[in-house]
């Protein structure tokens, strides 16, 4: 689900730039390393994962109790499964149902079958407006496609309407670290501090009470939107049958965008329909309380198509594959493609909580993202096969998913994936080579106790105050993130040896 930010009470607030305006919104990074490795600066930082622990328990709560308070919750989550599932086993036809709609309905429907494509189309649509500067409601797809990239290339400035987009983008380094709480890593010091320094306008006795700094936030927002000529969002569901395009808007910032510009154009994936009208009254009561711990979201905008003299003059919607379709095609995968986008898994996550999005790279964060990443761009290369592994599997994810996806399932039929994709390379790699190795010593009872004989004495050289620091060589990434306790002096085996009795048997 597309929840644009704005809540003040789960950390996001605004942001702009020093000069006449924000700044663009720094891209998400395309991350080349792999998963540990790009988690090591979110760990070190000890304010970040202070502020990260804070909101997620918030959250945390305020999803248990509103979900506690729905008596019939568990009805709603098979609802919202069977909804999903039956629009996944018909996608083809209702794409084309809901093509047929919006065009009826006055707006036009584009296809793109990757994020480049989807980049070009819609660079193309806003060049056409003649416009330099286009109002941006950021969404998980929009990231995806690394959207303000090519915005920037072609010269076009994108202006964020949310406030949590504005806090994030006052800082060229900063990255959003939630989909719908992009500034949740940010306290409201560090965001008065940012408002001091960089936000126009800004009063110099500005406090740090929320309520004050949105507002702050949303007087320097409200001049762009209304000068906006044109405005590109996400969706949160679109709706075959009549062509409708749905925004849940968790700050109420989301709005402006299929209100007030000339040109609206809606980016979707194509994973985001359900079959009629009726279908929203389950996700109207799932999505706020799995998203934000509501009874209902704070704003839900529906536009379809266009209105003579009521919002935008023209209506573009850019449906996006991107490898959707390979994750369709792969009979366990294909669960994922349920995400209604609402990061109820990442908020219950103790790996997330401890680093941030920005670890995941840019696809989607969190074990939803741990999923959606490898399955639609493969787990060829190392980033992209280390997300299976970002996760304790302690189930957490799967018990509060409004749709019922089997999260800590897939999470190891991509690590099969993994182990298969490594089989077919010709030279094995180190682990391969050493669990190989593993194999043939517990093939045999004596090689294994000859190796277990020699690796206690190792081990016990290698230990300090009852653990051991850290081992050597590859098994040494085992113990850079866990102490492991030194073996005893004598074996299980050989204490029962030396039990009375003919060869240790009483």
């Amino acid at each position: 689900m597309t929840m644009p930010p704005g809540d003040s009470s789960a950390g996001t607030t605004p942001s702009s730039s020093s000069g006449p305006g924000p700044v663009p919104l720094p891209m998400p990074r395309v991350a080349p390393e792999k998963f540990a490795a790009a988690a090591r600066t979110a760990l070190a930082d000890t304010r970040l994962r202070r502020n990260l622990a804070g909101a997620t328990a918030a959250l945390r709560e305020r999803r248990a109790a509103a979900a506690a308070e729905a008596g019939d919750w568990e009805e709603l989550r098979a609802a919202g499964q069977a909804i999903k599932d039956g629009a996944l086993l018909n996608l083809d036809a209702h794409l084309l149902e809901l093509e047929r709609a919006v065009t009826a309905a006055g707006g036009t429907v584009h296809w793109a079958v990757d994020a480049a494509a989807a980049r070009r189309v819609v660079t193309r649509l806003v060049r056409g407006t003649g416009e330099a500067e286009v109002l941006t409601m950021r969404s998980p797809v929009l990231r995806e496609i690394r959207l303000d990239e090519a915005l920037a290339r072609a010269g076009i400035t994108a202006r964020p309407a949310g406030v949590g987009d504005l806090v994030v983008g006052l800082d060229g380094n900063d990255r959003p670290a939630h989909p719908l709480y992009p500034a949740m890593h940010r306290d409201r010091a560090q965001i008065r501090e940012l408002f001091a320094r960089r936000l126009p306008g800004a009063p110099a006795d500005l406090p740090d009470d929320p309520g004050a700094l949105v507002e702050a936030a949303r007087i320097h927002l409200r001049g762009r939107a209304l000068a906006a000529r044109a405005a590109v969002c996400g969706a949160g569901l679109l709706v075959a049958e009549t062509g409708t395009a749905v925004l849940f808007d968790s700050g109420g910032d989301g709005r402006v965008c299929p209100v007030l510009p000339e040109t609206l154009i809606t980016v979707a994936g194509i994973e985001e329909i359900v079959p009629t009208w009726e279908d929203l009254e389950v996700f109207l009561q799932l999505l706020p309380r799995a998203a934000a711990g509501r009874r209902m979201s704070t704003a839900v905008s529906t536009w379809t198509g266009v209105t003579p003299g009521d919002g935008p003059g023209a209506f573009h919607l850019v449906l996006l594959d991107n490898g959707r379709t390979s994750v369709l095609a792969d009979e366990a995968g294909r669960l994922a493609l349920r995400c209604v986008r609402c990061t109820a898994c990442l908020d219950v996550c103790p790996v997330y909580e401890r680093t941030g999005g920005d670890p995941y790279g840019p696809v989607h964060p969190g074990p939803i993202g741990a999923v959606l990443t490898p399955l639609m761009r493969g787990v060829e290369s190392a980033a992209d096969a280390s997300l299976p592994y970002a996760s304790t599997l302690c189930g957490a994810c799967a018990d509060v998913c409004p749709v019922r996806i089997d999260l800590p399932d897939l999470l190891v039929h991509l690590r099969g994936k993994v182990i298969e994709s490594r089989r077919r390379r010709p030279v094995p790699t180190p682990e391969l080579a050493m669990m190989r190795a593993l194999a043939w010593t517990l093939g045999d009872r004596r090689r294994y106790e000859a190796a277990l004989r020699r690796g206690t004495r190792w081990a016990r050289l290698l230990s300090r105050g009852g653990r051991i620091r850290r081992l050597p060589g590859l098994l040494g990434k085992w113990t850079d993130a866990r102490d492991v306790p030194a073996p005893p002096a004598e074996s299980f085996r050989a204490w029962w040896r030396g039990r009375p009795g003919a060869g240790g048997r009483r």
